[in-house]
């Protein structure tokens, strides 16, 4: 009867810490933000026009390659970098991307709002004042339809199917390295060199190494999604992907900084079932050496 007492005391002050004490610090030190939106609704207002039409891909080629490809390389359609991306960081301050799987990545209503206002799209407008313009010029004076062209261009040459490394190479290796994904060879270092994009950004983009294990699952899906809604004002812009994109960025931080994952959720079952049956000897022992005090 002791013994329950006690465990009913232990119970008491656990439950208390637990329920009145926890969530108080994890409010303060971990703000409550909203889910990730993968419907980007801000923008539906930006693209109503847009979206209320079907768009031709021949036509989108046309406007695509004779507004695009000055800058960007369309690998997939024949079409190369036209600068390396030493130079290509210098003019622009970072390396723009390939387009070949865009339509694959970005969630199409952000594609069109991004063509209109670059960024306004990526939520960066507070970095392009006093006279700073964003280094991709806006599209906003075009027409509904060459809009819904380009995006459906876009589309119709992204890949059916992009591995992880792929889709994290695409949506984030021109600003962020990943080098424990290649100590050796230096591969997977960001493609924008330090002091471009420093300048670009404000600050050195950290490597994400291990991302995965000092932020975790939940705060990257809402971060990527949204950067602003945990450090407002950051120089990060939205990226715009869609969720499945999304999931296989996070998934691959996951397959270079987490690597023991699978294995930690194995031997957690085994671990339970031998504190049960350890609890339970200790339980018995306890009972035959205190017997006779009892």
């Amino acid at each position: 009867m002791k013994e329950l007492k006690i465990l009913a005391v232990v119970v008491a002050l656990t439950l208390v810490t637990y329920w009145g004490v926890e969530p108080f610090a994890h409010s303060q030190m971990h703000p409550h933000v909203e889910p990730a939106d993968f419907k980007f609704t801000d923008v539906q207002e930006d693209v109503k026009d847009v979206k209320a039409l079907s768009g031709d891909a021949a036509n989108g080629k046309t406007l695509v390659t004779t507004n695009c490809t000055a800058c960007h390389s369309i690998n997939a359609e024949g079409f190369p970098q036209v600068m390396d991306n030493a130079s290509s960081a210098a003019a622009y301050g970072v390396v723009p991307p390939d387009l070949s799987t865009a339509g694959y990545l970005y969630n199409a209503d952000y594609l069109a709002a991004f063509i209109k206002n670059p960024a306004k799209a990526s939520k960066v407008e507070h970095k392009f004042e006093d006279g700073r313009v964003h280094p991709m010029p806006g599209y906003g004076w075009m027409q509904a339809q060459e809009i819904a062209d380009m995006v459906a261009y876009l589309q119709s040459i992204a890949p059916e199917e992009m591995t992880n490394k792929a889709v994290f190479t695409d949506a984030c290796q021109r600003c962020h390295g990943i080098k424990y994904a290649d100590m050796l060879n230096g591969t997977m270092s960001s493609l924008t060199p330090d002091s471009d994009i420093k300048k670009y950004m404000g600050k050195l983009p950290p490597d994400l190494s291990q991302y995965i294990r000092s932020r975790g699952e939940g705060y990257l899906t809402t971060f990527i999604n949204n950067p602003q809604k945990h450090l407002e004002g950051t120089a990060m812009p939205r990226v715009g992907l869609t969720e499945d994109s999304q999931k296989q960025v996070i998934t691959y931080m996951e397959e270079v900084g987490d690597t023991s994952k699978d294995e930690r959720s194995e031997l957690g079952p085994k671990f339970l079932i031998y504190f049960v049956i350890f609890a339970i000897f200790a339980f018995l022992w306890k009972k035959k050496m205190w017997r006779e005090v009892h």
